[in-house]
């Protein structure tokens, strides 16, 4: 059910963006740099103006998702350093188990036949 309500949108969303091509087929002149620069060096192109509007948004979604990439990497760190932490302590708690623990020692092994570890 979520993954077709998930293609509708999908759908409704490429419709839109057809729509909006076909609706702004015209060339427009995009200038690379401000008038007062353009006349020592003219860069302008002519495009139409789907183009422009497609590239803006990609350009936006590409910006953003590197934004929000670099803000997260404190996250990713400590979950990275946690995780080794945690593989730390599982090893050394295995060498514990390992040494400690005798066939005499009757409070370890009730709790490995309660945890099925036996």
């Amino acid at each position: 059910m979520l993954r077709t309500i998930k293609l509708i949108v999908l759908a409704v969303i490429m419709a839109a963006i057809v729509v909006l091509a076909l609706a702004n087929r015209g060339p427009v002149t995009l200038n690379l740099l401000p008038e007062g620069v353009a006349n020592i060096l003219p860069l302008s192109v002519e495009v139409p103006l789907f183009a422009v509007i497609l590239a803006s948004i990609l350009a936006g979604l590409a910006i953003g998702y590197i934004l929000e990439w670099l803000r997260e990497h404190k996250h990713r760190r400590l979950a990275a350093e946690k995780k080794r932490e945690v593989g730390k302590l599982a090893h050394e708690v295995e060498v514990l188990k390992k040494k400690h623990m005798s066939p005499e020692d009757e409070v370890l092994a009730i709790l490995d036949q309660k945890t099925g570890h036996a």
